[in-house]
């Protein structure tokens, strides 16, 4: 049996004298798509950071393919970091680059590419995010907002990852350019058999793409399940989070998509 993709292992974060988390345990495995979700304050974005090495917890263990994070050599840590990329929640691309450039970085950091091959693999990735070859000359400022979710997409599977983490996905965008961008991730989830770790607060999004939703409440994991289990679960957070009349609407509107 592989090991899990992410295994986080009595993850403490402080703050000076905040504590964030207080012993979180979570695995997850292959293909998975797992929604993380919490209140305002609870350490969502954090704990991804914390994934990434990004951030380094206070105490606890963050496992990637059965590895610690932090392990080996500078080289083996290289290694590790090209099978996950992240799409950040403004999209974090480089005012300065164009969409080529900015799709590019990661190739180029490699160091390994010719041009010719960076080129044939960036407009592969603009494809496969459904931009076309016009816009690879088109700067940040002149991207819509759904627009510069889709480079940002690109640039995180330019070195063609194994894991997919995202950061409020559809923030930001209209109901018409969230469900498409949600269609996109759902469609390259597929095809590329990718794991997917997202941090929303949009139950359509949730509803539509999860396989289990992680809970993060009261500094841990509270749970993590499928939705239907979840709405079993009695917690206040889990009673205002998903069984508001608003939240059924939005929830049953997701599922229409699956």
């Amino acid at each position: 049996m592989s090991a899990p993709v992410i295994e986080l292992v009595g993850i403490v974060t402080r703050f000076g004298r905040t504590v964030v988390h207080d012993g979180i345990e979570l695995a997850i495995e292959p293909g998975e798509v797992i929604s993380l979700v919490g209140g305002s304050g609870s350490g969502k974005t954090t704990l991804l950071r914390e994934i990434v090495g990004l951030l380094t917890p206070t105490a606890g263990q963050v496992r990637l393919f059965g590895e610690d994070l932090h392990a080996g050599s500078r080289a083996e840590q290289a290694r590790r970091r090209r099978r996950y990329g992240m799409l950040f929640q403004q999209g974090a691309l480089f005012s300065a680059f164009n969409v080529f450039d900015n799709v590019a970085f990661p190739l180029r950091e490699l160091g390994c590419l010719s041009a010719r091959e960076v080129h044939d693999a960036v407009m592969l990735k603009l494809a496969m995010v459904e931009l076309q070859p016009e816009h690879a000359l088109l700067m940040p400022a002149e991207l819509s907002g759904g627009m510069i979710k889709r480079v940002a997409l690109a640039r995180a599977l330019a070195l063609e990852p194994e894991l997919l983490l995202l950061d409020e996905p559809t923030a930001g965008l209209d109901p018409d350019r969230s469900a498409a961008f949600v269609r996109l991730i759902q469609d390259l989830q597929q095809q590329l058999g990718l794991t997917v770790v997202l941090v929303t607060h949009d139950l359509d999004t949730l509803a539509a793409l999860s396989s289990r939703v992680a809970v993060l409440a009261e500094r841990r994991i509270l749970v993590c399940d499928t939705l239907d289990r979840i709405m079993t679960v009695e917690h206040p957070f889990i009673d205002r989070f998903f069984r508001s009349e608003r939240s059924q609407r939005a929830l049953a509107r997701g599922l229409e998509t699956l």
